[in-house]
């Protein structure tokens, strides 16, 4: 997901007149929001038959889920287990207005925290990726992104396109297919593993196949973008191409291909 954060602070006027400055408001809040939630793997520690395995810092946890079993293993920094029967917004929220609680002056008496969506009225993909050369949070598997993706064929937009790659990449997971260390069969089910090792640890997913999406690169937005253009263009040959592909809010790659 990505989620618009909006913050109000309650509480008695400190010796500057503020309840709480907003230059410490946003270096603050957005530091604890980064490290608690940002590109970490957050789930429910009460998801249906989740096994969850702590040693020496590495963190392993399986599941069931309707479309097949899954593995997960990271370092115990890249996941967020909430005492929460669902994640969703207004349970995170509840889960970050706890956390920042107990950071702000004591005159702050209150915190109310809303977790929003990116109005987006055209198509728009879900995925999750981990990119292992990165030396930020980037690393960490399965961390995703809801954002806006803009198609232009001949300089003019092309709403099917977009919405084809928006179906695409509907809650998918986009894999390097350098990671993809195994391919398995399991009780009628095709499922893909996924290894890679980083500056931060060892990451592992298993999980089924029709839950992934390949590509040959990396899986920066510069290279989604290269990849759905490169695409578009074999199957349009002799069109120009824009892609405008975002990650998130109000950031994004652009590509552009003749064939």
């Amino acid at each position: 997901e990505s989620w618009i954060v909006d913050i109000v602070l309650t509480g008695e006027l400190d010796e500057q007149g503020m309840v709480f400055d907003f230059g410490h408001v946003k270096k603050l809040i957005k530091q604890l929001i980064d490290h608690e939630i940002d590109h970490r793997f957050v789930l429910s520690e009460e998801s249906k038959d989740l096994l969850v395995n702590k040693v020496d810092g590495e963190l392993t946890l399986s599941w069931t889920g309707a479309s097949g079993d899954y593995f997960h293993r990271s370092p115990e920094s890249a996941v967020a287990l909430l005492d929460a029967r669902t994640i969703n917004k207004k349970t995170v929220a509840k889960y970050l207005e706890s956390k920042v609680l107990e950071v702000v002056p004591n005159n702050v008496s209150g915190v109310s925290i809303t977790l929003r969506e990116e109005d987006i009225d055209q198509a728009f993909y879900h995925y999750s990726h981990g990119l292992k050369k990165h030396e930020g949070n980037c690393q960490r598997i399965v961390h995703g992104h809801r954002s806006r993706i803009e198609i232009y064929q001949n300089a003019q937009r092309n709403h099917d396109l977009e919405d084809y790659w928006a179906a695409k990449f509907r809650n998918i997971y986009i894999g390097t297919r350098e990671d993809l260390s195994e391919t398995a069969e399991d009780k009628g089910k095709t499922y893909y593993r996924f290894h890679y090792t980083s500056s931060q640890g060892q990451f592992e997913l298993r999980l089924p196949a029709k839950k992934v999406y390949l590509i040959d690169s990396d899986t920066t937005v510069e290279l989604i973008a290269s990849h759905i253009a490169e695409e578009c263009a074999q199957m349009h040959p002799d069109n120009h191409f824009e892609v405008r592909a975002f990650e998130g809010v109000g950031k994004g790659a652009i590509a552009v291909r003749k064939q």
